[in-house]
């Protein structure tokens, strides 16, 4: 896949950011050719399609790795509050969340040799988050587990594969380097703090043998049944509030399956065919997997990813879905490349995930129906692609020039949707519209904290 960012002498190849793989063209025509160009015109014409018969699996297993990669067991937790020495992965720019997955491919000899290490210990390295400010270094990131590994030649240069999941939190007290230039991090595990129920105190014990479990909750193809059976719930479980100054509505606001609802019918906007099932019950793991989704960038996720109650991330994550409205160019700030309205899910991940492209450059790429403002450069190609079944083509700014993604198009007639874009996070900014008495004003982008 392309890319837009380069590293040390990478950054030449081709004198493209990156952007298009190493391959011979036939003749010097095709070569000017895939250098031009393209105004893209199918947006004009495009529809969101009535149902999607692509297998949402596929992305998921990162097939493009190869198939042959040996998978380990077991998981790897660290106590809360203990200090540790991790690791830390060098040259990556992901933001890793707990729960989301991260594919690497590694050629330096460091990475190679600190993988080697890892693999032989407890398969756990650290990913430091890096937000936009400019600071000297990063004081939180997230725990890495491997869970798949392959070593392998290529060209004479060895290379090593790794699919990896985020397990934990953690805030760096201090980072030393080796003598073989790997750098080991000190730091201390957060942990998730467990909030009570918001009416605890008050409940009777008697009576709470009368409340509705959320295993009884009728099918979702029932609309209208479920919608009675959730507001009868709503009355028993908050029936408790009459005895407090305070009415129910305050307390939902704190309540883990209240939050746990909205955000998931801002999710259904995203995608119809979101099925609850495919989404964890724990608030813990859901709220992870919400924020992994969410296209914000690296400043907002680390305020999300700073945030150790469940409770909060799900506030915080409702905010900033009711007030993102659309998105735009990260480098030109003002051009509008897609609205909220256009994502939708093509992964079992949701509607975004990481995925690494040939050069070893992750993206967290963002699936969406329409894409304004992009020029399109090269033609379609299939090598390496993230979505079996599709080409695709590089896609940039048409203001700047800076690579914004791919567009993907289907190589089979019944494979739907026939086309999308997959937009790359790190050159996203969200949009947020100034409310009555903001005008003139520079907008908080620190929400619900």
């Amino acid at each position: 896949m392309a890319d837009d960012r380069g590293g040390g002498e990478e950054d030449n190849v081709n004198d493209n950011m990156g952007n298009q793989l190493q391959l011979l063209p036939e003749n010097e025509e095709e070569e000017e050719e895939d250098d031009m160009e393209t105004e893209d015109r199918d947006n004009e014409e495009a529809e969101k399609p009535s149902n999607i018969t692509f297998d949402p699996s596929l992305p998921t297993s990162h097939a493009y790795l190869g198939s042959d990669m040996e998978e380990f067991h077991g998981r790897t937790v660290h106590d809360d509050d203990s200090c540790q020495t991790i690791p830390v992965l060098p040259h990556t720019a992901v933001m890793l969340v707990p729960g989301q997955t991260l594919p690497l491919q590694l050629f330096r000899p460091q990475e190679v040799s600190m993988m080697r290490n890892v693999i032989q210990r407890d398969r756990t390295f650290a990913v430091l988050a890096h937000s936009d400010a400019d600071e000297p270094e990063a004081k939180f990131g997230t725990t890495a587990e491997i869970y798949a590994y392959r070593e392998e030649q290529e060209y004479g240069i060895e290379t090593v594969k790794v699919k990896a999941v985020g397990r934990q939190r953690f805030k760096v007290h201090e980072i030393r380097t080796q003598a073989d230039g790997i750098r080991q991090a000190k730091v201390q595990i957060l942990p998730e703090r467990i909030l009570p129920d918001p009416l605890a105190a008050v409940q009777l014990t008697p009576l709470s043998r009368l409340h509705m479990h959320p295993s009884s909750k009728p099918p979702s193809q029932d609309c209208k049944q479920a919608r009675c059976w959730w507001n009868n719930y709503q009355q028993r479980k908050f029936h408790c509030a009459n005895l407090t100054p305070w009415p129910p509505w305050v307390y939902s606001l704190y309540d883990s399956e209240s939050l746990m609802n909205r955000v998931k019918k801002q999710l259904h906007e995203w995608d119809e065919n979101l099925k609850d099932d495919s989404l964890p019950t724990n608030a813990v793991d859901f709220s992870y997997r919400v924020a992994a989704c969410l296209p914000i960038d690296d400043a907002l996720r680390l305020q999300l990813l700073q945030i150790g109650s469940a409770i909060q991330r799900l506030r915080c994550e409702l905010d900033i879905m009711d007030r993102c409205t659309s998105l735009c160019c990260k480098q030109c700030q003002d051009t509008e490349i897609t609205t909220k309205n256009e994502i939708f899910s093509l992964s079992l991940y949701g509607p975004m995930a990481a995925y690494v492209n040939p050069h070893g450059y992750v993206h967290e790429t963002l699936t969406v129906y329409k894409a304004n403002n992009l020029n399109l450069v090269g033609r379609p190609s299939t090598v390496h692609s993230w979505f079996p079944g599709y080409a695709w083509t590089i896609a940039q700014c048409r203001t700047c020039g800076s690579h914004m993604g791919w567009k993907f198009t289907a190589t089979k007639k019944d494979l739907s949707p026939p086309r999308f874009w997959g937009l790359t996070r790190s050159a996203m900014l969200p949009r947020i519209p100034q409310g009555e008495g903001e005008e003139g004003k520079e907008v908080s982008r620190l929400f619900c904290l």
